[in-house]
């Protein structure tokens, strides 16, 4: 759009002007809109939340402050899920609340927690309940990008995610940036029910993420047969990006990354960083 031409210039260096405007954002880390979501870090109340690390897909360009939140997948009779943290019960500041939370995940040394996707209003969603009625098995978008003529030709809303559907991933293609990447897919996760807010995945199985967790012991434990994942909620006004879902994003040299349409943020998925920010608290439990 020609607004966002005029906003980020490609030749204007975007991301060191990027770096210096974002700081106050960095800061409250909770990226949603608005003044009145900086207090709500602070302020809301509900069970859960406060200073979180977790990991992501790096954001490497544009306004978001941080990276998008990994998740971790596991294979089970050739389908793809998530994997769901330990649920629990902790006491912290004096109050008593259950979490769903795993140390040293799989021996990696990262603590694993549901507090990774609690921004963007998706902590008040009831799949991310710690003790939610979910099977944590990865269901196909009703709804997939154009781009990902695949997935519309091939498998209907709501089925699980098959692995042997992404049997092409090192050659896949659709002539948005460089084939051969890996193959993607829109799917929800832990949306099941007619009353259940839908918590919008993007799983990608490619050769890049099945050489590096071959020397990346987080990556080792977090991904399975070159398969990962991540939340695809922006962290900057909680868009819903694409991975080879748009045409645009070869504007900003994005063809090969993550592409946010909304505000020209881009994420990084075969760079898994550790980030840390406040997430925002779930709501009281009744």
């Amino acid at each position: 759009m020609p607004e966002d031409e005029d906003k980020y210039p490609v030749e204007s260096d975007r991301r060191r002007f990027v770096k210096g405007v974002v700081g106050s954002a960095t800061l409250a880390g909770v990226g949603t809109t608005g003044a009145a979501t900086i207090d709500s870090a602070t302020e809301q109340s509900g069970s859960g939340g406060g200073a979180t690390t977790a990991m992501a897909i790096e954001n490497i360009d544009g306004p978001a402050p941080r990276g998008m939140p990994q998740i971790p997948v596991e294979i089970e009779n050739g389908e793809l899920k998530g994997v769901w943290p330990e649920v629990t019960e902790v006491e912290e500041q004096g109050q008593t609340y259950t979490v769903a939370r795993t140390e040293s995940f799989k021996d990696s040394g990262i603590t694993y927690s549901n507090q990774w996707y609690q921004y963007c209003g998706i902590q008040s969603y009831a799949g991310l309940a710690p003790e939610a009625d979910q099977d944590n098995f990865f269901r196909y978008s009703p709804s997939p990008p154009p781009t990902y003529g695949w997935q519309s030709e091939e498998t209907s809303g709501g089925d699980i995610v098959q692995v042997d559907h992404f049997d092409d991933y090192e050659s896949w293609e659709n002539e948005i940036g460089q084939g051969g990447l890996g193959k993607p897919a829109a799917a929800m996760w832990r949306s099941q029910g007619d009353d259940v807010n839908t918590i919008p995945v993007i799983v990608v199985r490619s050769p890049v993420i099945e050489e590096i967790a071959q020397e990346d012991d987080w990556l080792a434990a977090s991904t399975d047969q070159g398969f990962m994942a991540w939340l695809n909620k922006c962290t900057h006004f909680c868009c819903v990006p694409g991975w080879k879902a748009s045409e645009g994003a070869a504007k900003f040299n994005a063809e090969d990354d993550v592409y946010c349409q909304c505000h020209q943020s881009v994420y990084d998925p075969f760079s898994i960083v550790e980030t840390t920010f406040t997430a925002l608290p779930r709501p009281e439990e009744s």
